[in-house]
């Protein structure tokens, strides 16, 4: 099996697998390593001329929290983008772990 592996810090949009990177993803998991604090995380696919679909948007994980997911993107040519978006919950900078497989 082959893992991508992120470490995402911020109030940022990140693209996690590009179009085109023959890439299969059956599973993701995102930890909050935020000690203190929550986050919101937002998770889609999108695809030029076809638009974003939402896997979640505006989830809140917890401070010290993981959440898996079972999910089927193809990132094959011509196909999807995954994209993650962070958002604070309070004055702390959200830090969220992100393996992809």
């Amino acid at each position: 099996m082959s893992y991508k592996h992120h470490n995402i810090t911020g109030e940022i949009t990140k693209e996690l697998l590009v179009a085109g990177e023959s890439v299969r993803v059956s599973s993701i998991s995102l930890a909050n390593v935020e000690g203190t604090n929550e986050c919101s995380v937002d998770l889609w696919i999108e695809k030029k001329l076809t638009g974003k679909f939402y896997y979640m948007k505006q989830v809140v994980i917890p401070a010290n929290t993981s959440l898996s997911l079972d999910l089927s993107v193809d990132t094959a040519p011509g196909e999807w983008g995954l994209f993650i978006k962070l958002t604070k919950s309070a004055s702390e900078t959200p830090k969220v772990d992100v393996i992809l497989n």
